[in-house]
């Protein structure tokens, strides 16, 4: 009997795709020395008028700095993952600014630490920061705080926290790992025709820093080629195993899917990038590759790296950005609407496993054709429900629409795409007559819209809501 055909027991969900840890990817090594993957470098700044005239004339500047950098210390304790602390010197004048903030250039945030009002050079220090920028006013410490939203709305990639508590810098030492992980970060663009995504890589580049590398379909039928077939036998067999059954796929394809997501690995590994998608219904369709690539997609996503189906841009930098903040792996859908259910149907042939975060559980998945061309293998996954998720999709690197809605249940039908889910949302009608930013959007489990706000006063893009 040929097991690809014959249903299967899933013994236990540990045996998931998702269970292989992004070290066995890269090794613990190399995976160290990536520059995506290290904590942010947040220069600590001081802005010290020559004469206090608040909080007091009799203010001991000395104690307060002392104390701030003891709690500081905590903060970094707390936070070791995410940031590095460095010192970034004191402006007291105009003149100090260009000076200090020159010594800042490789910097992935600024912590702006105001002790006195006025604040010196406030307008003069933001317009020249050479990172995003946090400013962080105790009470009592300026008045200065006032102008930060007027500085926002010209541009400048600036948020404040007003607090005597150094707990409400928590979500903002996250958000500075993932400005640096975004400026880090290498997408790989499989694609014939590199000139139409050209500008939108370059305009993702000059916002956030990411690089962007094309890629042609001879680079991808020579990696695969270099994998040899009885380790990819191996690796379909365990993937096999870890399926509750399988229902079209032959062997063959299921070991090319396999053979296909370790050329991918080699390749990432070679030119030290985390994210790749291919132009899978254009220039490199599916079928005209040696593997279809779903698979990959799904095995990269379920450990915190970023497979993405399409050469979908847009929704590669949306999932870079959640992702790396919140741990969730993005699910890039096709949504389907039902407004006289006031719900929306998330439909792909792509998904992780491991939605409800990297390091949480496994769902369970069935090992399917594509549907769309009933070829190759994908997974359909059995995805929570009852769960608050976050839909989000950058329409440019200045703005991402972004909506919540609850998943009801997992839907299990021959329309569409293999993994979906139905979701009820506050407004269908309301969504769908102002939809704009073409088709995809990204899934995530979670409430994510607070952080997202955060991240974009931050990083400079602005939040659409589309409901």
């Amino acid at each position: 009997m040929n097991c690809c055909h014959s249903t299967l027991t899933r013994r236990r969900f540990g045996l998931a795709l998702g269970a292989v840890p992004l070290a066995a990817i890269f090794g613990e090594e190399d995976l160290s020395a990536m520059a995506w993957n290290q904590p942010a470098t947040v220069a600590k700044l001081y802005l010290e008028g020559p004469k206090a005239y608040w909080p007091g004339p009799t203010i001991d500047l000395a104690k307060d700095r002392a104390e701030i950098e003891t709690r500081l210390a905590e903060v970094q304790k707390k936070h070791a993952h995410n940031v590095r602390f460095i010192d970034g010197g004191t402006i007291r004048k105009d003149e100090d600014v260009q000076p200090v903030l020159a010594k800042l250039r490789d910097a992935d945030g600024v912590l702006m630490l105001p002790l006195t009002q006025p604040s010196p050079a406030l307008r003069a220090t933001i317009d020249a920061l050479p990172a995003p920028g946090l400013f962080f006013s105790r009470p009592y410490a300026t008045h200065s705080w006032s102008a930060i939203a007027d500085m926002r709305k010209s541009g400048k990639k600036v948020d404040v926290v007003a607090s005597t508590s150094y707990g409400d810098l928590d979500p903002y030492m996250r958000a500075f790992r993932t400005a640096r992980h975004m400026r880090r970060s290498k997408v790989l663009v499989g694609t014939e025709a590199p000139a139409g995504r050209k500008p939108i890589a370059d305009a993702f580049q000059k916002h956030f820093g990411t690089t962007f590398q094309f890629m042609g379909g001879k680079d991808l039928k020579e990696a695969f080629n270099a994998i040899a077939e009885s380790a990819a036998q191996k690796e379909a067999d365990e993937f096999v195993r870890g399926a509750l059954k399988v229902v079209e796929p032959s062997q063959k394809e299921i070991r090319d899917g396999l053979r296909f997501y370790m050329a991918i690995k080699s390749i990432m590994k070679q030119e030290k990038a985390n994210a790749v998608t291919i132009d899978c219904f254009g220039t490199l369709a599916a079928n005209t590759l040696p593997g279809y690539p779903c698979i990959a997609w799904s095995k990269l996503n379920d450990v915190g790296l970023y497979g993405v189906c399409e050469a979908d841009l847009l929704s590669t930098m949306t999932q870079m950005l959640v992702t790396s903040y919140s741990g969730m792996p993005g699910f890039v859908t096709d949504p389907a609407f039902d407004v006289s259910r006031n719900e929306v149907i998330h439909a792909h042939c792509v998904s992780a496993t491991r939605m409800k975060g990297v390091h949480g559980p496994a769902s369970p998945y069935i090992i399917r054709n594509h549907l769309e061309t009933n070829e190759g293998a994908v997974l359909q996954v059995l995805m929570p429900s009852n769960e608050t998720v976050t839909v989000a999709r950058f329409n440019g690197p200045s703005k991402m629409m972004i909506s919540t809605a609850e998943v009801t249940s997992p839907v299990d039908s021959d329309r569409g795409c293999r993994s979906q889910v139905r979701t009820r949302v506050s407004d269908a009608e309301k969504w769908l007559q102002n939809y704009t930013a073409g088709l995809h959007r990204v899934m995530f489990y979670g409430d994510h819209v607070r952080d997202l706000e955060r991240m974009g006063r931050l990083m400079g893009f602005e939040l659409v809501h589309e409901m």
